[in-house]
């Protein structure tokens, strides 16, 4: 084994820079995300139903509104059922 080439590859492990690992936040963000798409078109479609029932929004936009409402909560329950179970099938994994 050539000892000059170990000291060179000692020399250039502590002249380069530590590097930090990046946490990995894609699927954090993408569920903060959903939560605010999601409470944002609950909040509309609420308005227009409120724009509806004083006269202010045609039939049209609150279907539209609702039918939006409908396809986000059945998004969040869907969600929802897939998280519940995965944790029951953790729970039933052997320790």
């Amino acid at each position: 084994m050539e000892i000059r080439g170990l000291s060179v590859a000692q020399k250039y492990a502590a002249a380069r820079p530590a590097t930090t690992p990046e946490e990995n936040r894609g699927a954090l963000n993408a569920a903060r995300n959903a939560a605010i798409d999601f409470a944002t078109a609950l909040a509309e479609g609420e308005e227009t139903a409120k724009s509806a029932m004083i006269g202010d929004a045609d039939p049209h936009s609150l279907v539209t509104a609702l039918a939006q409402t409908e396809l986000v909560v059945e998004t969040a329950v869907t969600v929802r059922n897939k998280v519940v179970e995965a944790y029951q099938e953790i729970l039933r994994m052997p320790v």
